[in-house]
């Protein structure tokens, strides 16, 4: 097979097995095979990829987990289905579109014993006197799609605690009339999934995952929200209207 897509990172600390295995899941995730197609060879994977043959099993075995792939002995290796497309979340880039793509999410929160420190970073504005921590799984049909760690301005949400169990903040705060919003800002980085990521999404350890962080501030340039979420990569979609 030519040598479509780079080689593994031998630099990166991400075991070489999980790097095949994303570039092979890749390329399913992009049709390059139909259900029931054979693919490419040990032999020819270990070619490709300047890897050990233990490698380029480890991997196939990872995707065999994740019921993408059936090794036969004698026949190869094939593929068992055409992953249907799962990317249903469009990143908006608008505060009304986000807080919309959300307004019916339950959040799930998880217990936390105490909140993590979260240093603003350049153009964040200032920080209020004090902030409540919340921590949730979002779902979507009983299947994890991102986690949310959110600060919170802790005089809003003693107002309004109530809506802010029930729903997402961001949604809450663009509904509750009087709510001082004078800038939004949000950024997004792809990175992987590590160990306590890869374990409340679902996904396999260094799985593509996009992280946002998005910050709400008034008329006095106060953080008011402050949120690092992480999403699956699978899941996500951006779409961009250029004229």
């Amino acid at each position: 097979m030519a040598k479509n897509q780079p080689l593994r990172d031998s630099l990166s600390r991400v075991p070489a097995y999980i790097q095949v295995a994303s570039a092979i899941r890749r390329r399913i995730e992009a049709g390059y095979w139909k259900a029931l197609d054979r693919i490419p060879t040990i032999e020819e994977f270990e070619m490709e990829f300047d890897v050990s043959r233990v490698t380029v099993i480890k991997a196939i075995e990872l995707l065999e987990e994740e019921k993408l792939l059936k090794r036969q002995q004698g026949r190869g290796t094939f593929l068992l289905q055409t992953p249907q497309d799962k990317r249903w979340l469009i990143l908006e880039s608008s505060l009304e579109g986000m807080a919309r793509s959300i307004e019916q999410n339950v959040p799930q929160f998880v217990p936390t014993s105490s909140p993590p420190a979260f240093p603003l970073i350049d153009d964040e504005g200032t920080l209020a006197d004090e902030y409540t921590f919340l921590k949730s799984v979002q779902k979507k049909d009983g299947i994890p799609y991102a986690l949310v760690s959110v600060h919170l301005d802790r005089s809003i949400y003693e107002k309004h605690k109530s809506l802010f169990m029930k729903e997402a903040a961001l949604s809450v705060l663009t509904k509750i009339r009087g709510i001082d919003i004078q800038k939004a800002h949000q950024t997004y980085s792809v990175q992987t999934a590590e160990k306590d990521i890869a374990n409340v999404l679902r996904v396999s350890l260094s799985a593509p995952t996009v992280q946002s962080r998005c910050v709400l501030r008034n008329s006095r340039d106060i953080a008011i929200y402050v949120a690092d979420i992480v999403y699956r990569g699978d899941c996500l979609k951006l779409s961009v209207d250029l004229l």
